[in-house]
């Protein structure tokens, strides 16, 4: 069996924000050589997430209002005034963690035939939630 391992870095300007990877993906797809395995990609921070949907602006959108409501973002610690216990650490990103949480932190794709096994409209993202840093994604495809 074949691996292969890659890093896709990533510096987001707003705190938040969502990339579709897919073509960085199936690069190193491509560079893998591997025809038959497995994909994973993997945030490797833990305000960030990785996850498979539409790319589709207006779903985009939803997503950003949706995870909002489950978990704003409040500058504040006291939990009374809608503050978060994590930001008393001197952090402002307790709501990052929680948004990473819902969304997930890897991707396993199928490989099949050398290409990445997906249904329709199926595309691979990198969602930020605590952004303006350097933060990286793992690949790592293993098969035949």
């Amino acid at each position: 069996m074949k691996s292969h391992r890659a890093e896709l870095w990533f510096e987001i300007p707003a705190r938040r924000g969502f990339v579709n990877i897919t073509r960085a993906v199936e690069a190193e797809l491509a560079a893998s050589g591997i025809r038959e395995g497995l994909c994973l990609v993997n945030a490797m921070h833990i305000t960030a997430s990785v996850f498979i949907n539409d790319d589709e602006r207006g779903l985009h959108d939803d997503y950003e209002r949706w995870l909002e409501r489950l978990a704003p973002f409040s500058e504040g610690s006291d939990p009374a005034r809608g503050g978060y216990r994590h930001n008393r650490t001197g952090e402002d990103n307790a709501d990052a963690h929680l948004k990473r949480q819902v969304m997930g932190r890897e991707v396993v794709v199928a490989v099949t035939g050398g290409r990445l096994d997906f249904g329709p409209w199926e595309q691979i993202f990198y969602g930020e939630f605590d952004g303006r840093r350097r933060k990286r994604v793992l690949v790592k495809i293993i098969g035949e």
